[in-house]
């Protein structure tokens, strides 16, 4: 009993504190202070009606003229403003858009499945929205003015600036159509950009129209090129189907997607083998032996070291390069060929830190004809979003709430059954104390008595206030990870999220997916085809029954 009278005696001195200070306050204590400064617990201030980071300029908000976008010659579009515009966040209207996007159309719809493109060039791998090393990546090998680029596909998805990557690409092509070629990629699809961010982007930043013409030019995209005479270049791989580098031009290109199975599908989609650089000739042309179904995208095939040395001696080529796979450095170079001694397959990669955690650096091939430069780079600065391009209003309103509602609780669970029934004399003082508080709502006061509960009906009242009250937390911190995205960080600890992450922040977070292996292993659920709508459904479906069951719990019992 003496403990539980200290504890109502600190409980009390709590909330007399609290009183005190809204009675200071009603007094007129702190009125002269400046509403629109705040001062974090480092004794900084703020001012809350100017930007935080002031050397970040504000994005700019003006639609460029058609003459000052098209002031190119033969009004074509001008690529280098472009580019200046949207470093900025500069948007374009509508109708630009859709002009640049059919305007590429035009001119990809011409080019064969099967391109042929000479060297000096440089060839890139996969960009996926990071339109800000997409620059960087200009700056370091070259101006399309004077340079020659073979894009090996996947401008879009996981980034936040994809219809940026995408329209600036295009404007280049518009104005180099002999010098710069655009392949596809897996993602330059229906079906993954509606699964994954390029669709939201497009809705959240422009209209329905962007993404229906951003479709279109996905279909007319080009699909292989032989560079140089001397390399197969693709976004994925090759396939069983493929026999002679002539049965790409067989293919219907023309498709805002691709089919599940068959050559089309696995030049975007096929994986060399994990064991390529360990497997050696055996002399066999069984496909079942060269080809192995692809578990980690759930469709299309690996290749094996043989099945790519059989495809390089029949078509009299020289190597692979393709892209579709992060590598840590940027690049990877395979087993060289018994041939010629040169690397049989080669992997380029051109976002740097994919998706913000992979710490990886990009890297792109330049190839005058007869040697090889690599050239590597690290991520560039970029403007933070949230998630699915939230505003920070609706993204913080679970992290409130769930503060707001354990404050809550704490004040509920202040005194315990045995209390409820008691009266310290400290408690009088509080109560004292609540008088001397001035009340604005004292005219407005109910003159109907309130009924008296009985010390039994008031415990089972305030117990049913504290149940519904947790099962309102349950809720909101379900929400809360949802906003932290912490599923990532979940698959790395086993399902398991680490203690004090999320309250530690971002920085936690971050220090948690330390590793290039560990960011690839946790996001490889998210590098293959995705589910389908049954499959999506079905999901939600079971995720909300388990949302149900964690907020209607019991909670564990504190005795």
């Amino acid at each position: 009993m003496e403990y539980k009278q200290r504890k109502a005696h600190e409980n009390s001195l709590k909330i007399e504190n609290a009183l005190r200070a809204v009675k200071e306050r009603n007094n007129g204590d702190g009125l002269n202070q400046d509403p629109t400064i705040w001062i974090n617990e480092k004794g900084e201030s703020f001012k809350t009606t100017e930007r935080v980071v002031k050397d970040v300029p504000l994005p700019s908000l003006v639609i460029p003229s058609d003459e000052e976008l098209f002031s190119n010659e033969n009004s074509l579009p001008n690529y280098k403003f472009l580019r200046d515009h949207f470093k900025g966040e500069g948007k374009l209207s509508i109708n630009q858009i859709v002009k640049i996007l059919r305007m590429a159309i035009e001119i990809l719809s011409k080019e064969p499945n099967l391109l042929s493109v000479p060297a000096p060039i440089c060839v890139v791998g996969d960009i996926h929205g990071q339109f800000y090393d997409l620059c960087k990546l200009f700056e370091i090998c070259g101006d399309p003015d004077k340079t020659s680029f073979l894009f090996l596909g996947d401008y879009v998805d996981r980034g936040d600036y994809s219809i940026e990557c995408l329209l600036l690409l295009y404007t280049m092509k518009i104005n180099h159509p002999e010098t710069f070629f655009l392949l596809r990629g897996n993602h330059e699809s229906k079906y993954m950009t509606s699964y994954f961010s390029f669709k939201n982007e497009c809705l959240h930043k422009y209209t329905s129209l962007v993404y229906k013409e951003s479709l279109k030019s996905f279909g007319s995209l080009p699909l292989c090129a032989i560079m140089n005479e001397q390399f197969f270049c693709c976004h994925g791989g090759i396939s069983p189907k493929l026999n002679d580098v002539d049965d790409i031009n067989k293919i219907n290109r023309f498709s805002e997607n691709f089919p599940s199975s068959g050559l089309f599908s696995d030049l975007l989609w096929a994986d060399p083998h994990p064991d390529y650089d360990d497997q050696d000739i055996k002399g066999t042309t069984d496909n079942n032996l060269l080809y192995e179904e692809n578990v980690d995208r759930n469709c299309s095939y690996y290749f094996s070291y043989e099945a790519a040395s059989n495809f390089l001696a029949k078509n009299n080529l020289l190597s692979i390069i393709r892209a579709h796979q992060a590598q840590q450095s940027g690049f990877r170079m395979y087993k060289n060929t018994l041939t010629n001694g040169f690397p049989s397959l080669i992997t380029l990669f051109s976002a740097p830190n994919y998706c913000g955690s992979y710490g990886n650096k990009a890297a792109a091939l330049i190839y005058d004809g007869n040697v090889f430069n690599i050239r590597q780079f690290e991520a560039s600065p970029s403007p933070f979003h949230l998630p699915k391009f939230m505003s920070v209003f609706p993204w913080s309103i679970p992290f409130v709430a769930e503060k707001t509602l354990e404050i809550l609780l704490a004040v509920l669970n202040i005194c315990t059954e045995d209390e409820l029934g008691e009266e310290t004399p400290v408690a009088r003082e509080v109560a004292k104390s609540l008088d001397e508080v001035p009340d604005k709502a004292e005219s407005a006061a109910a003159t109907e008595p309130v009924p008296t509960l009985s010390p039994f009906e008031a415990r089972q009242a305030l117990r049913r206030k504290i149940l519904s009250i947790g099962r309102m937390s349950r809720m909101f911190n379900i929400l809360r990870e949802e906003s932290e995205k912490v599923e990532q960080l979940k698959s790395l600890a086993g399902g398991i999220l680490p203690r004090g992450v999320l309250v530690s922040g971002p920085d936690a977070i971050n220090d948690e997916i330390n590793s290039f292996e560990k960011a690839r292993l946790a996001d490889l659920k998210n590098e293959g085809l995705p589910p389908t709508e049954e499959e999506i459904e079905k999901r939600k479906q079971e995720r909300e029954k388990e949302i149900i069951e964690y907020v209607n719990q019991e909670p564990e019992s504190s005795n």
